[in-house]
């Protein structure tokens, strides 16, 4: 968790307000820190692992922003401080060996290969002091939040959040490559989208299939590197023994992400199961006018917030992960959120989800913003009675199911651009939805997730998984184009969307799962239409 504030002035220079200072220190509670150079280059950084950050070269005073994790470096893991290491690499790539004639082109392209050889969820300002650089980017997928832009001064400012209290003058800084004051050139180690199309019915896919089998291996190794080694975190105790939470919403992606993470993690620690659900007004006033119309005997009915769909869904998935997995501890946090709490949050969240601007982008940041702070009441899996207890997460490794959806053809207009334009069209929505995550998703999500001291980690974002999907063709992702058929002995049948991924948890033993329907975590949690009116996800924030 950690958070970047990067000033470049031409007269003076120029420091964030007191409101974003906070909002960093936010995203990195231990540390924060100031350095600036005669250049007017003014850098705060909040962080919470060791070296301090901004990390400052004594010799050369170039200097290094880092927020995010370096996994690998060229298909290596790095061992030790992860921001040290590229910090090191890029120090050597700026300076030219002893002896070699200077060429401009060459340093830079030594800097971008190392931007490029680096795999992980990252955002980053590099000054090279030594040649007058300043190089600033996020990872090729976007999983760290970067805006740029400039103030009434002209002053260029590269933060993890808005800074100042307009957001017009901001802007999500684009995935495509690592970018220069007066020079850009990397290349994106994610490969192009295979559109081959099938000459006939595609082969149907099954558990037994090899490309399925790979993908619960690939899906393994990518989620492995994100949950093991977790230290400690503040708050861990032998009660509150949990490093590792997941955001879950009883779905799919989430619950796939949980059930590997089982066999990943020592049996001892027990991993959260973050539920968020929220009182709606909208929803249940018309739910009290439903209920004044039945006649009859008077019928049990849910709480407002045991009735949401993600509640309910999360449940389920919380006893099939418990029969499946008995040895393993599951903690499930009920997150109750009363409309009187959202309101008075609100102003936070939009402040924090800027430039995004629509009611859609306010619902799914306000999902997210309660959920990361992962307060609610909690049940685990081995407790001898139900009654639910006050309880706060002490983990700061959260798990997110993002991009499962947009690799492996989730969403409903899928189906509809295979109905309409067959392959071809799936495969052009599927390349779209891919190549916008950074801008439409990633920094906005992780910009509020961050606000409570925790990091947000996607598996099926690793550079090295993405990859290998998109080049897979489009019938080992889902089920289009194949008749309909049992998927096991029992009469099974799984939807086209993902199916690739319901195979996996089919093979896992998660056959309830297996069937879950995509679900918006603006419907499932319902933070979606609190307020009576016509508004549309797309309609701006007054």
């Amino acid at each position: 968790m950690c958070g970047i504030f990067f000033s470049l002035s031409t007269s003076r220079p120029v420091s964030p307000n007191d409101e974003t200072c906070c909002l960093l220190r936010n995203r990195g509670p231990d540390s924060f820190q100031e350095h600036t150079l005669h250049q007017d280059v003014r850098i705060k950084q909040a962080e919470d692992q060791k070296p301090v950050s901004p990390i400052v070269d004594g010799a050369s005073q170039s200097v290094l922003c880092w927020n995010g994790d370096a996994w690998k470096y060229e298909g290596e893991p790095i061992r030790g401080n992860d921001a040290q290491f590229i910090f090191n690499l890029l120090l050597q790539a700026a300076n030219s060996p002893a002896g070699a004639s200077v060429d401009d082109r060459d340093t830079v392209q030594r800097v971008l290969d190392v931007i490029g050889s680096t795999s992980g969820p990252f955002a980053f300002v590099f000054y090279d002091a030594v040649n007058l650089r300043l190089y600033f980017g996020r990872d090729c997928l976007g999983r760290r939040s970067l805006l740029q832009g400039l103030d009434d001064s002209g002053a260029l400012k590269i933060c993890s959040i808005c800074d100042g209290t307009s957001s017009t003058h901001f802007e999500e800084i684009d995935t495509d490559g690592v970018h220069m004051v007066d020079l850009t050139r990397q290349k994106n180690p994610i490969p192009r989208m295979n559109k081959s199309i099938p000459e006939s019915i595609p082969p149907r896919l099954s558990v037994d299939s090899p490309s399925v089998s790979m993908l619960e291996q690939k899906i393994r190794k990518s989620l492995a590197l994100r949950i093991q080694n977790v230290r400690e975190p503040p708050g861990f105790t032998p009660q509150s023994n949990a490093k590792v939470a997941v955001l879950f919403s009883g779905g799919l992606d989430c619950t796939l992400l949980a059930r590997l993470s089982h066999e990943l993690l020592p049996v001892e620690e027990t991993i959260d199961l973050l539920n968020v659900a929220f009182e709606n007004p909208r929803v249940a006033a018309a739910a009290a006018a439903a209920k004044e119309k039945e006649k009859g005997e008077p019928k049990p009915t849910l709480s407002i917030y045991e009735s949401c769909p993600d509640r309910m869904t999360g449940r389920a998935a919380f006893s099939e992960l418990q029969l499946i997995c008995p040895d393993r501890n599951w903690r499930f946090v009920a997150i109750d959120i009363p409309y009187v709490e959202t309101v008075a949050h609100r102003d936070t969240v939009k402040r924090l989800m800027r430039p995004h601007n629509t009611e859609m982008d306010l619902s799914i940041a306000c999902a997210l913003y309660f959920a990361s702070r992962g307060k609610g009441t909690a049940i685990h899996s081995h407790q001898d009675n139900a009654t639910a207890v006050p309880y706060t997460t002490p983990a700061r490794v959260l798990l997110s199911g993002l991009g499962a959806d947009e690799l492996f053809a989730g969403y409903s207009r899928h189906g509809v651009a295979f109905s309409r334009n067959g392959f071809e069209g799936l495969i052009d929505e599927i390349d779209l939805d891919v190549s916008r995550l950074g801008k439409r998703n990633l920094g906005r999500d992780n910009r509020v997730l961050a606000h409570w001291e925790r990091e947000a980690r996607f598996p099926y974002l690793d550079e090295d998984f993405v990859s290998w999907v998109v080049q897979m063709p489009v019938w080992e992702k889902c089920g289009f184009g194949v008749p309909e058929t049992d998927d096991a002995h029992d009469g099974l049948y799984l939807d086209s969307e993902k199916k690739s991924l319901r195979l996996v948890a089919l093979r896992l033993g998660m056959v309830n799962v297996s069937r879950e329907k995509k679900r918006a975590i603006q419907f499932g949690s319902r933070t979606a239409k609190m307020e009576k009116g016509r508004t549309k996800g797309t309609d701006a924030l007054s």
